[in-house]
């Protein structure tokens, strides 16, 4: 497995288990990875994406909220005919 299909799991992973979303920087730390190994690895994920913009101080920049999409479960057949 590669360095970037592995960070990629544990991105996923990470993400799953944060409802509310992470920044890169917090993903990094949490990681132990490069903030823009996170930015280019998130950017590239189909099933991630930006879920609010915002900044602890109004003298910091904007910082973006990621969060991954968890898909349902497949609907059942129904039955009959």
């Amino acid at each position: 497995m590669s360095n970037v299909t592995y960070t990629r799991t544990k991105i996923r992973k990470l993400l799953q288990e944060s409802p509310d979303g992470l920044t890169a920087p917090q993903m990094a730390d949490y990681l132990g990875v490069a903030t823009s190994n996170i930015y280019g690895i998130v950017r590239m994920m189909p099933d991630t994406y930006i879920d609010r913009w915002d900044r602890p101080d109004r003298n910091q920049p904007y910082s973006a909220y990621w969060c991954v999409v968890i898909p349902p479960e497949d609907c059942p057949h129904p039955e009959g005919k």
